[in-house]
């Protein structure tokens, strides 16, 4: 059985403000370190074998907390960024919704390719999805965490368990710095083990953006 731990970064000063963060290497936050090291103990106690990470700060940072514990090595993949959001990253989603009305409307309605240079859903899925299944296939049989990014996780998650759009829509957001458990045997295949675990160090905005 293969086992990945997919980790979502702590808590960032534009996750707090509901800013759009999308690809903008925004840095962990006083919370966001605290989480990072809450986090890590409960983590380490489920033997990795192998860290991997976004090469954004806010991922990589969260990595590293676990790192400290368990002596390995982070590994880097931009592949795992969080989904581009095009004319929105920097802006509030108060902003994004009020300059691009018609686009903001069929992002929060579902579409996948919803317009104002944002990835579509299909492309984040396929470029996340094959990170983590190359990270699976460097340690069969093991166990490796994954830190990334709430939107980017959830399609990379989809594309594994090969679940459409309207299905992932109904899982719930990660929150910063909880983790999903997707696990691999020969039988079933990929199957979802565990969703939105971890300490809760303090509330966060459900949006992962």
């Amino acid at each position: 059985m293969t086992r990945l731990i997919i980790w979502r970064h702590g808590n960032t000063d534009w996750n707090a403000a509901g800013r759009v963060q999308g690809q903008t290497d925004v840095p962990l936050n006083d919370l966001g370190r605290e989480q990072a090291r809450a986090a890590a103990p409960l983590l380490a106690a489920l033997r990795p074998d192998a860290i991997i990470a976004s090469d954004l700060r806010r991922a990589a940072d969260t990595a590293a907390a676990l790192a400290a514990l368990t002596g390995l090595p982070v590994r880097a993949d931009a592949r795992l960024r969080e989904r581009y959001f095009g004319h929105w990253q920097g802006l509030a989603l108060t902003e994004a919704a009020e300059r691009f009305p018609a686009e903001y409307a069929r992002w929060r309605a579902g579409d996948p390719d919803p317009g104002a240079g944002i990835e579509s859903l299909d492309d984040l899925g396929k470029r996340v999805g094959a990170a983590l299944q190359e990270a699976a296939d460097a340690v069969p049989g093991g166990t490796v965490v994954v830190a990334m990014h709430g939107g980017g996780a959830r399609q990379g998650c989809g594309q594994l368990l090969g679940w459409d759009h309207a299905v992932l829509r109904t899982v719930g957001s990660l929150q910063n710095c909880h983790w999903t458990e997707l696990r691999h045997d020969d039988v079933r295949g990929w199957h979802l083990r565990a969703h939105n675990v971890g300490l809760i160090v303090a509330p966060t905005p459900a949006d992962a953006v």
